[in-house]
């Protein structure tokens, strides 16, 4: 409770906090950008074997008076579908006998080879993309979703290292280079001369957005007060939502991946330049013996709010006895082993990875395939972009009255039931299909903004990075899953359906037995969580507080004995 009061004490939720979280905010109009990039960069044109050297097109269909198009059935063949011509093979000769009207040949028994001299791609959605320069089609085309796989992987490491970090360095200074990071190596992306490279660039890009997210959500969340984090938590998601209707219409105006690249990295640069006026989480800063930095950190807040009294009356006396339970504690070196040290603590941690594996691998099922709808690209990214609208509405109002758990759980079990209605549709019925697809992403999107605000109170401060870090590393594997399951829908076509139902509806049970955190302060220590959703008698309680002492003890004494022998 020490510092949720001296927060109430320099202003509540003031003018600094207003500042503060929207620009914090503004970037995650770009994030949504970053991970749903690979939709426009690397989106795959219609095409066709190229024709031999020695054959113009053009030439030939003047010469024999007919469409340019029927003229393509001369040398490639139509695909097992009937509707419209091979993507992969072509005719080893030219099959001229196929121009004659009403021919009725046999095409069956004619020789086919692979598209040896490469592919001609209709230039009409996309000017140019990954896919179209570098040839990532028929035996090629797993590269093309290797590019997400190879991102995801990176936002994977990016959150086990940065949440590590930031514990360690600071909320402020990890999302300062965070920052920095994206737009250098992001607009490097658009000057990668190969594949390869290209990869090598997204994968440390992806490490950059788990900086940017993960930092971003904790230096909100830590100065906000208990009563506004709800609102402020779903509002801000918006910006997200936003991002991907901006996307949309970035792709459609630009059309050329490079460009695209570009436009969504370059303003990074001006996020870096003003992130240095952020004040550093002053709970970070008290749990890491810099009392003085939060205190200069908390006379600053409290000016901006209009509270001048409340910065001549707060000295260092007054921050160590509202958080002196808290400095006890940070006297201790914390790792992600200590997040199942503790029975509430392994309970929320094994918890959390359900519903953040399960919430990433449906999301990203459904938002990285936009192309299979039959509808425009870019038409189809901004209705997905839409419907977020009154799914995250209806999170907030959930959250705010019926709290976090039954929201959480709630958005994982209706997400499955969509997700498994639309087995059942026949493919011919298009409209339906794509309509409940786009309740399950709205579905997924709301326990994306619950799971987020949830996992930053359930986790206390001396451990909040370090835990988000964790548990959203199973949102990347997650994420890297997603796409390997859509492939699988040529053996089985309700196969990923199946999958990715029945994760959401395992996770919404795990996230029946998270602890419920509606109206109540930020935990700060360990011991903070043991104590509040133990469930036990208060005996027991001291018990195991004293159990927890012991082991701090033991632990510092282990520390200065070690630093003792390196000294000699």
């Amino acid at each position: 409770m020490g510092f949720t009061e001296l927060l109430e004490e320099a202003g509540g939720f003031g003018k600094y906090q207003w500042l503060h979280v929207t620009l914090i905010s503004i970037p995650g109009l770009l994030m949504a950008g970053q991970n749903l990039l690979n939709n426009f960069v690397s989106g795959v044109p219609e095409h066709h074997c190229r024709l031999p050297a020695n054959y113009s097109l053009l030439n030939l269909s003047q010469l024999h008076q007919v469409e340019e198009k029927e003229m393509l059935r001369v040398f490639i063949p139509i695909d097992s579908t009937a509707s419209r011509l091979d993507r992969c093979r072509r005719y080893v000769t030219p099959q001229w006998q196929l121009l004659a009207t009403n021919s009725s040949w046999n095409v069956s028994h004619l020789q086919t080879e692979e598209c040896v001299d490469g592919w001609t791609f209709d230039r009409s959605e996309f000017f140019e993309t990954t896919v179209s320069e570098w040839g990532l089609v028929c035996s090629l085309r797993p590269l093309k979703q290797m590019i997400q796989t190879i991102y995801m992987a990176g936002v994977l490491v990016g959150a086990i290292i940065f949440g590590g970090l930031s514990d360690r360095y600071g909320r402020r200074s990890v999302l300062i280079w965070s920052y920095f990071q994206l737009g250098v190596l992001g607009c490097c992306s658009a000057l990668s001369p190969t594949y390869s490279a290209y990869c090598i660039f997204r994968f440390l890009s992806g490490m950059a957005v788990s900086g940017v997210i993960l930092n971003g959500v904790s230096l909100k969340v830590e100065w906000i007060p208990t009563k506004q984090r709800t609102t402020v938590g779903t509002l801000t998601s918006f910006f997200f939502t936003f991002g991907q209707m901006i996307l949309a219409g970035l792709a459609y105006w630009l059309r050329d991946w490079r460009k695209l690249q570009v436009a969504i990295c370059a303003p990074l640069f001006m996020f870096f330049t003003y992130c240095w006026w952020f004040a550093e989480s002053a709970r970070w800063l008290v749990l890491n013996r810099r009392s003085e930095e939060a205190l200069k950190c908390l006379h600053r807040v409290a000016r901006i709010n209009g509270k001048p009294e409340m910065a001549e009356k707060l000295n260092i006396e007054v921050l160590n006895s509202h958080m002196s339970k808290e400095l006890q504690s940070s006297q201790m070196t914390y790792t992600a082993v200590d997040l199942l040290k503790t029975p509430i603590m392994r309970r929320i941690s094994i918890c959390l990875v359900a519903v953040w594996f399960a919430t990433s691998f449906a999301y990203y099922g459904l938002a990285m395939d936009l192309q299979k709808f039959g509808v425009s690209i870019y038409l189809m990214q901004i209705i997905f972009g839409v419907v977020d609208f009154p799914a995250k509405v209806l999170a907030l109002g959930m959250l705010s009255y019926l709290g976090r758990r039954i929201s959480q759980a709630s958005c994982l079990f209706l997400s499955a039931i969509i997700i498994f209605a639309n087995i059942f549709v026949p493919t011919d019925m298009q409209t339906l299909r794509t309509t409940l697809a786009c309740l399950g992403k709205a579905f997924t999107s709301a326990s994306f903004t619950t799971v987020y605000l949830y996992t930053g109170e359930l986790y206390p401060t001396v451990l909040r990075q370090t835990g988000m870090g964790f548990v959203s590393t199973m949102a990347r594997v997650g994420s890297m899953a997603a796409p390997a399951i859509l492939i699988l829908d040529e053996v089985f076509p309700a196969f990923p359906s199946l999958v990715y139902g029945g994760s959401a509806v395992l996770a919404g049970c795990f996230a029946i037995f998270l602890p419920e955190t509606l109206n109540l302060p930020l935990p700060d220590t360990i011991e903070d969580v043991e104590e509040k959703w133990s469930g036990r008698s208060s005996a027991s309680q001291q018990k195991e507080g004293v159990a927890l002492k012991e082991d701090m003890c033991l632990k510092e004494l282990k520390e200065t004995e070690g630093s003792g022998l390196n000294a000699l």
